[in-house]
């Protein structure tokens, strides 16, 4: 089936889903905004999608959205969903849009953290397709996206979730490449394992700061608590069977057999996709007033360390002071700074 011939939808657009949905628009394919912020969907409406980019340029693109409610008055199935909502809100939306889909439908998850269990278990695994992200951009009005990296710079590996899988991997592939460098993995849950480990070091650290990153990375022992958080995570991984693969444009040769390929992730993300004012998601949720997905980072980590019988105490103590935040026992802020530290000692 021909790209142009397809149904696409993409549900939930906040800064990562509608700036992949736009380019996908502006190449011409059918593609559908599903939303839960109203103000947003009308905003789209009334002004279509407002792309703005480091260098000054603006991309105003015509957006066919719809508030999540009309989700029920739908008639033709589509072909491809694009999931990207935050990884809490993962199974519901998953279940919405169930009835959306056809026999053949795929449902692809542009998300942090490990969904794919949650989509394949409302979708079935043959019908869920993984996906890892390279792309830096945040959305603080409605309608208005500001992207931090180029379409040149930005990263996509695609995967079905089963060996099995209904074959529109290359339709994924072929519509996300109007938005990224996107490429195929065979071992997409490896993949994913090394998106994690990438965000473990920066995601929470840097939002209890209430800093952007390559700020945070700056503050006194800061950078040290991250690398042993990532440590931890590697170690897991390796536990757990991970293949230590490349992402962010990396080459087999640049992956060393150690830990040390957990912290070059993070120098990756630090070197292509972090701007100076570039906050975290972790802290553009707590910005917005709203629960962040501790679980689906550090949270994770310590999750899975805890069904092994075993522990992850840097990760946890990280948690544990976001959780803190989380229940108003503390503010995102420097003055978190000691108590960071502190948790590398853990």
């Amino acid at each position: 089936m021909e790209l142009k011939e397809l149904k696409i939808a993409v549900l939930g657009t906040g800064a990562n889903g509608a700036a992949l949905g736009a380019d996908m628009i502006r190449a011409g394919l059918d593609v559908t905004f599903i939303d839960q912020w109203p103000q947003n969907v009308e905003a789209m409406r009334a002004n279509g999608l407002v792309v703005k980019f480091p260098d000054g340029t603006v991309e105003t693109t015509k957006i066919d959205a719809l508030h999540l409610c009309q989700i029920a008055e739908l008639k033709v199935p589509f072909d491809i969903v694009f999931i990207s909502v935050k990884s809490y809100d993962t199974r519901w939306s998953v279940e919405l849009i169930k009835p959306t889909l056809h026999d053949k439908s795929v449902v692809v998850g542009l998300q942090n953290g490990m969904t794919m269990d949650d989509v394949a278990d409302i979708v079935g695994p043959t019908r869920t397709v993984g996906a890892v992200l390279g792309i830096a951009a945040n959305m603080f009005e409605p309608g208005i996206v500001n992207r931090q990296v180029y379409r040149s710079g930005t990263w996509i590996t695609v995967g079905n979730y089963s060996c099995a899988g209904i074959s529109r991997l290359d339709e994924v592939k072929g519509a996300l490449s109007y938005a990224a460098n996107t490429v195929i993995s065979e071992d997409i849950w490896s993949s994913k394992w090394m998106k994690l480990i990438a965000n473990i070091p920066e995601m929470l650290p840097s939002a209890i700061l209430n800093v952007p990153l390559l700020s945070a990375v700056q503050v006194d022992g800061v950078r040290a608590v991250m690398d042993e958080a990532s440590r931890e995570a590697y170690n897991l991984a390796c536990k757990l069977g991970v293949t230590m693969l490349p992402i962010f444009g990396k080459t087999a040769e640049e992956v060393p057999t150690s830990s040390q390929y957990a912290l070059d992730l993070l120098d990756a993300v630090l070197e292509s996709y972090s701007l100076p004012d570039t906050r975290v998601a972790v802290l553009q949720d707590w910005d917005k007033g709203r629960r962040a997905e501790l679980d689906a980072f550090n949270g994770y980590v310590v999750e899975q360390c805890w069904r092994r019988n075993d522990r992850a105490p840097v990760n946890e103590a990280i948690l544990r002071l976001a959780e803190r935040i989380e229940a108003g026992e503390l503010s995102p802020s420097l003055n978190n700074a000691e108590l960071l530290v502190a948790a590398g000692r853990a």
